[in-house]
């Protein structure tokens, strides 16, 4: 198994006093990385993709956007369990991951005074039970494959009794980030084939943001999950420097697709704080994956480009002459279908930032504060597991 490093001063390819001024934005935010994900940074190359995508850096500091910038604070019911969409329930079971992606829409996560998973998925489980419109349900957090074995076990096992509950989802940066987490892991892939019927699958919904995650060993792993019968699906947002290039989008829709994977969606980066250096306006995401689009098969062109906003999924159609055409994918208000042109001006890059948007959605109530403010944050010391440096 790959050795997990919370440090960034021994990050040796680093010059020293690079390491240095990162230490700063390390002790705002968790920082955490294994050795098999580094070798596959190209370290001569100071803007590497994958680089970025692991490595922190100081615009992370910089005051932009919100932490909650879906409102996912009003979706729980009960404490560790969202349910935004009438039949799919969240259930937050993890506040660690075995990468923290810089872009990482719940960086609020990772602070010391949130806590949103729960240890004990009990309330969560009692209300999907009682939920009979419920039959699908996303472990996420965090990392659904960061939890030990046996932890995920009981939690499926016990999904696996509630009649109604038919797909169950892993949501994980594990496939790429540290693949023999999956393949070198028996007791993984048996209670995969044990709760992962014809009838009732279990998909994993990987985060491969570019094509050189996809390696051997990723490959690998994608392989033993299809073996246990796992379905395996893949998300990623369009990010600035790390693939707003039609070219690597493009790659990454065919390698995925040889590979089994099934290209799920494109999502617009959140504006979530911490984020700024990844965001890209809506009109140039889009035009890069149409031209991604353009270079694969129609297997790769199943992935949908899509907003996940407080109101619900929103699915960019197109946008052309100053105009998004848009259309409710998912909708916290049942506006299924619900069709929009709005103008959308050059620098608009999330949909609140379309002139006329708020005639289409509420926003909800806050149940807690939205703290913006990255530097008024306590220093964060590191978490840690028997694994790390």
């Amino acid at each position: 198994m790959p050795k997990y490093v919370t440090d960034i001063e021994k990050i040796t390819q680093i010059p020293e006093t690079e390491r240095k001024r990162l230490k700063q934005i390390t002790e705002k935010f968790v920082f955490r990385v294994n050795d098999y994900y580094l070798n596959l940074i190209d370290w001569n190359d100071p803007d590497d993709p994958i680089r970025k995508l692991v490595i922190p850096n100081t615009g992370e500091l910089q005051e932009y956007g919100r932490w909650d910038a879906s409102d996912e604070d009003t979706n729980y019911v009960v404490p560790g369990c969202q349910h935004k969409y009438g039949t799919t329930a969240l259930l937050i079971v993890s506040e660690v991951c075995g990468a923290y992606c810089r872009y990482c829409f719940r960086k609020r996560l990772f602070r010391n005074d949130v806590k949103e998973a729960m240890s004990d998925v009990n309330p969560g489980l009692a209300y999907i039970a009682d939920h009979p419109e419920i039959n699908n349900v996303l472990l996420t957090g965090g990392d659904s494959l960061i939890l030990a074995t046996p932890k995920l076990r009981m939690i499926l096992e016990r999904l696996r009794a509630i009649p109604h509950v038919q797909i169950i989802r892993l949501g994980s940066k594990m496939p790429v980030f540290n693949p023999m987490r999956i393949y070198e892991d028996e007791a993984l892939l048996e209670t995969i084939r044990e709760f992962s019927s014809a009838d009732k699958r279990i998909y994993v919904m990987a985060h491969i943001n570019h094509p050189r995650e996809i390696t051997a060993e990723a490959k690998r792993g994608f392989e033993a999950l299809h073996q246990a019968g796992a379905i395996v699906v893949n998300q990623t947002p369009v990010l600035r420097g790390i693939n707003d290039n039609a070219d690597v989008l493009g790659e990454l829709l065919d390698k995925l697709s040889w590979a089994g994977v099934t290209p799920y969606y494109f999502f617009i980066n959140r504006p979530v704080a911490g984020n700024s250096e990844f965001v890209l306006p809506l009109k140039e995401v889009y035009r890069l994956v149409e031209e991604a689009k353009a270079k694969t098969s129609g297997l790769g062109k199943r992935v949908r480009l899509s907003m996940s906003h407080t109101s619900g999924k929103i699915e960019i159609l197109a946008i052309e002459d100053g105009k998004a055409y848009l259309k409710y994918h998912q909708s916290r208000d049942n506006h299924y279908g619900r069709f929009m042109v709005l103008d959308c001006p050059d620098d608009a890059a999330w949909f609140d930032d379309l002139p006329g948007n708020e005639q289409f959605w509420t926003p909800p109530v806050k149940k807690t504060e939205d703290v913006v403010s990255v530097n008024a944050l306590p220093d964060m010391p590191q978490r840690r597991t028997k694994r790390d440096a």
